[in-house]
């Protein structure tokens, strides 16, 4: 009993400080943020006194369909394209000797030694009508001289795989590192082709890295803002910038409050519905201790 007490004190003791924290820098914003779209807009930028439901209202307007079907297709495109690219990535760097290791883990944490915003002005002179890309496109007879490669959607998807590519290879390799590759290669001598060990074997093992990867690229694509700003053009808005645009444009805050509102029920819906699969994937089959007790009861 006394061990039990300890135990719990202990867990306690381990849990609280990571609840105090997501509790006042997560619970408490969030629920501001949920309370200031049922108040009305103030002339001046803030928040006026009283209750409204004109903001939810508001949000009957015909362009959010568009921008949001746009945003979700870009950020699982965007997500999908990483996976696809970061998962023989880490399966490779856990192969490879030490020494190739070390060196193909400093060229992907490289980029995040450069500001943020450099890095994306950076595609924005290559995608130039003049930059690089473009000249060696036309060179190769591959695009026409009146082909635009930036201010589209495109070159919003490009920047932002390019930029959250390390967050999904990071996770992925961890994961690829810690499996044992005796399963693989026991698959390997069952008779099963090196493709069907890669899907039935690897990717069952490591898919808490990639769960964790996908959400790590899925999530910042979602609320992603200064990308589609500099990347594309009107037609290529994400709902991250119309939130910008109700903060630093329109001073009209509740509206704000109202599309991050929106954004966070996005984010969380697929959250919720991986934690609820996995507790029913841990949770037992009733009447299946019983039954394996007759069982060797009946041997």
């Amino acid at each position: 009993m006394q061990y039990r007490r300890h135990g719990r004190r202990e867990e306690i003791g381990v849990t609280l400080p990571s609840a105090l924290w997501l509790t006042v820098f997560f619970m408490i914003p969030t629920l501001i943020v949920l309370s200031v779209i049922f108040r009305p807009a103030d002339p001046f930028g803030g928040v006026g006194s009283g209750w409204t439901l004109d903001t939810l209202r508001s949000l009957n307007n015909p362009n959010y369909p568009a921008i949001i079907w746009r945003t979700l297709w870009i950020s699982v495109t965007a997500t999908a394209t990483c996976l696809l690219v970061a998962i023989p990535m880490g399966y490779f760097m856990a192969r490879c000797s030490e020494r190739a290791k070390g060196l193909l883990l400093l060229l992907v944490v490289i980029p995040f030694w450069t500001n943020f915003l450099i890095r994306i002005f950076a595609w924005k002179v290559m995608l130039h009508p003049e930059g690089i890309v473009k000249t060696a496109l036309l060179k190769l007879h591959l695009v026409q001289p009146d082909t635009l490669l930036m201010y589209n959607e495109f070159a919003v998807l490009l920047v932002i795989v390019y930029t959250y590519l390390p967050f999904a290879i990071l996770p992925i390799y961890a994961a690829t590192e810690k499996f044992d590759f005796s399963l693989f290669e026991a698959a390997l001598d069952l008779g099963c082709s090196r493709i069907g060990a890669f899907l039935r074997v690897l990717l069952p093992g490591i898919s808490r890295g990639l769960m964790t990867a996908a959400l790590v690229v899925f999530i910042p694509a979602l609320g992603s803002y200064v990308i589609p700003d500099i990347m594309g053009g009107p037609t290529s808005e994400m709902i991250g910038n119309k939130i910008a645009q109700r903060v630093f444009i329109d001073r009209n805050l509740p509206h704000a409050a109202a599309l991050s509102g929106l954004l966070s029920l996005v984010v969380m819906a697929p959250m919720i519905v991986v934690m609820f699969s996995k507790k029913s994937e841990q949770s037992p089959v009733k009447g299946d201790r019983p039954q394996r007790a007759t069982a060797e009861g009946g041997r």
